[in-house]
């Protein structure tokens, strides 16, 4: 354990490298209420567009821009899948995370890209310096959004779509915005990622949903939820929180590191059931407690005659 909290730089760094991805994860699950499963192709494609594009001589600020507005496509191709092609929105997620499986091995060339020896975004940088500049602005940018006239229609189409539709706005607009920026906080992430480890992988993005859903109900679950400033908040810190939690469940010597999707799962299920857990347990209590109050002032009432 003293050996973990030595490196605890470590998975505070790789926090924040996967924070813009838990951001992502947030605005479809949370405010517009989509299962959107894009994220692991989006992901992966991030990656993919900066590491080609890095290695044929761009500006890594450049190709990481480029991955950005891939993700954005990504997501847009859902919203259209979804919103003009009248498909549910868990099967549109679900192709196009399909259809980005070959469109990224098409980006990479190859199963994977080594960014070794290339001029990254962190190469005179910290990352942890960076990647903390990049996540506050971006998280800042987004407070701000969400209270303009725009992002409080987006938020209302994951609220009440039939009534947001009867202020005439169109929601096929608002949900295809909302797509389109969460996969590209997605594939801005995997492009940060994929400088960071200096390679892109073909299986980068494999279980990205699953990491950014815990890292959302982790910081839900420690900070709770109330105003957007809080929330988004929450996400940030809980990406860090989640990475915290596996390197130091990596301390256990019967668990490897092949186990990582499995101690990913086990997180999500403890962070479901606890507050639900919590909440019954309040439920019973307070039942009880009313209970006994009732009991209490029917014998008073009895005895009173």
């Amino acid at each position: 354990m003293i050996e973990f909290l030595s490196n605890i730089d470590s998975p505070i760094e790789s926090g924040l490298l996967y924070a813009l991805m838990a951001l992502g994860v947030y605005i479809t699950f949370r405010i517009l209420n989509f299962p959107d499963l894009t994220v692991d192709g989006s992901f992966t494609m991030g990656g993919a567009i900066a590491a080609v594009l890095i290695t044929n001589g761009v500006s890594p600020w450049l190709a990481t821009l480029g991955a950005f507005c891939g993700g954005l496509l990504a997501g847009a191709c859902t919203g259209l899948l979804h919103t003009k092609g009248k498909i549910n929105g868990l099967l549109s997620g679900i192709i196009m995370m399909i259809a980005l499986y070959s469109i990224n091995m098409r980006i990479l060339g190859k199963p994977n890209v080594s960014l070794s020896g290339e001029n990254t975004i962190f190469s005179t940088l910290d990352p942890i310096l960076l990647m903390a500049v990049i996540v506050i602005a971006g998280k800042l940018l987004l407070d701000v959004f969400f209270r303009t006239d725009l992002g409080l229609s987006l938020r209302a189409t994951g609220d009440n779509k039939q009534m947001i539709r009867s202020f005439g706005v169109n929601t096929d607009t608002t949900t295809m915005l909302g797509l389109s920026l969460s996969n590209g906080l997605v594939a801005l992430s995997g492009a940060a990622v994929a400088q960071q480890s200096s390679f892109a992988d073909i299986g980068a993005g494999i279980g990205m949903i699953v990491i950014g859903l815990a890292s959302v109900i982790i910081g839900e679950a420690v900070l709770g939820t109330g105003s957007v400033f809080r929330t988004t908040a929450a996400v940030v810190i809980g990406s860090m929180i989640y990475r915290i939690v596996v390197s130091a469940a990596y301390e256990i010597e019967w668990l490897e590191s092949s186990d990582i999707k499995l101690i990913t799962a086990l997180i999500v299920i403890v962070a479901l059931v606890v507050p639900t857990v919590r909440r019954s347990m309040k439920q019973r209590a307070l039942a009880r407690k009313r209970s006994t109050q009732l009991t209490v002032q029917g014998k008073a009432e009895g005895g009173s005659f």
